[in-house]
């Protein structure tokens, strides 16, 4: 597995090196946003690890660019204000820790959510209008191929494995985020706004379950 570290502080990268070579994942690196995806042109990436300040591009902007994009990315950032949280979960990050930060949790985190991205069903679910292929991690509403982030994506399998189940708030982080998560429900609720306005006319299969969380019903 490669993981692209980018940041433009030259010893957090090299920290981030020696613990992610011993865990055994290959480490490409950028001290900056365009070099950032420069990379992400020509290489298969795993997963990202990004700083949000940095000279020429900043995470944020990164994020934007990535908007159609499948890597997952974990955001690491000195910047540890609620808003900064809730501006990388919008723009479709996996994850964010604040510096300074523990090289060990920081691997357990990629671990995570590499895990996750690899998991699969052994089929595709499809519904009316509505496929979703687990294998390929596509979404397609009538025929056409629509864009969701990796965590919107994973948001949708867990659902669809789920179908019928009331899920609270809480399951649905500690299922999806795997680790006491330091926020509230806005996160979840963020992200399944933007899952519901990307299903388009499916929207109504994640229903509201008030007082609790969410359910993913299929009206037969």
């Amino acid at each position: 597995m490669k993981l692209l570290v980018v940041d433009d502080e030259k010893l957090i990268r090299e920290v981030i090196r020696e613990y992610g070579e011993a865990e055994g994942y290959e480490i490409v690196e950028a001290e900056n946003g365009i070099d950032a995806l420069k990379i992400l042109e020509k290489d298969q990436i795993d997963l990202m690890i990004l700083d949000i300040m940095m000279p020429k591009l900043d995470g944020y902007s990164v994020l934007r660019e990535l908007k159609n994009r499948s890597v997952p990315v974990i955001m690491l950032s000195a910047r540890s204000e609620e808003f900064d949280k809730l501006m990388g979960f919008d723009l479709g990050t996996d994850d964010y820790m604040t510096k300074p930060f523990s090289p060990k949790e920081l691997m357990a985190r990629v671990k995570s959510i590499l895990k996750r991205v690899q998991k699969s069903l052994d089929d595709v679910f499809v519904y009316q209008g509505l496929e979703v292929n687990f294998k390929a991690h596509t979404v397609k509403i009538d025929g056409k191929e629509i864009k969701v982030t990796p965590k919107e994506f994973e948001l949708l399998t867990y659902f669809i494995e789920n179908k019928g189940i009331a899920l609270s708030r809480e399951q649905l982080l500690n299922n999806l985020w795997g680790y006491d998560f330091y926020g509230d429900d806005r996160t979840i609720d963020t992200h399944i706004k933007m899952l519901r306005n990307n299903l388009g006319p499916y929207r109504k299969l994640i229903v509201t379950v008030h007082g609790m969380g969410y359910k993913f019903e299929i009206k037969e």
